[in-house]
């Protein structure tokens, strides 16, 4: 590891279903879509971009797990280093000059550039935000981040605690995520890996590729709801 020691926050190990993200974004050095979870919402009414700038501020300082770069240690061993300088990948485009329709197709046109961009785990930060301007009292927030940072469910949370604190700027104090994996920890990894083999015993074959075929690891469709 090359970071500096007064930019590092913490070093943290990785959970399993994050390892196995990990091995499997890098099996294709070349792709930067195999983990990627984009989400858009759209804003009716007045919106002040700086102070929405500034509640994302507030969630990357919050959050450990969304301050994190990827790497090994010496032994092979994956971590997750949590630094305090990590940047702010925010974005602001204004299609307010733009008919309605026109804005409206820029605006699909940026959110199919910024999925093509894609998130490599090897280049931090893992998270971006883009705020796109459509109107006077019309906006598009849209984030994209690697899956080993958020889920669905996790997205919807991070949303939930953006716009409050973009709004009332109060939230009760955050459970540090390595309780989690001090959780995780504790647990009784052997006895889980025999219950989970004799849950799973029989249930498939080995699959076989056709004489000649060629594996390309799949990327899973896009996801970009909006609310």
């Amino acid at each position: 590891m090359n970071t500096s020691q007064s930019a590092v926050e913490d070093i943290l190990p990785l959970s399993p279903l994050q390892e196995g993200m990990l091995f499997h974004s890098g099996y294709d050095q070349d792709s930067r879509h195999l983990y990627i979870a984009q989400f858009s919402v759209d804003v009716r009414g007045a919106l002040e971009p700086a102070r929405l700038r500034e509640a994302a501020e507030t969630l990357l300082r919050r959050h450990a797990n969304l301050r994190v770069s990827l790497t090994h240690r010496k032994n092979g061993d994956p971590v997750q280093v949590v630094r305090r300088d990590m940047p702010l990948a925010w974005q602001e485009s204004d299609l307010g000059h733009l008919g309605e329709q026109e804005a409206q197709a820029r605006a699909e046109e940026l959110t199919a550039q910024d999925w093509e961009l894609g998130v490599d785990s090897r280049r931090p930060p893992l998270v971006r935000f883009t705020l796109l301007r459509l109107g006077p009292e019309r906006h598009r927030l849209l984030v994209t981040a690697h899956h080993i940072l958020l889920d669905g469910w996790s997205f919807a949370l991070l949303f939930k605690e953006l716009f409050t604190l973009y709004g009332t700027g109060e939230l009760p104090p955050v459970r540090p995520y390595r309780a989690y994996l001090n959780h995780l920890a504790a647990r009784d990894r052997t006895a889980a890996e025999t219950a989970w083999r004799t849950t799973l015993d029989g249930l498939g074959q080995p699959t076989h590729l056709a004489r000649g075929a060629r594996f390309r690891p799949a990327a899973p469709p896009r996801t970009s709801p909006s609310g």
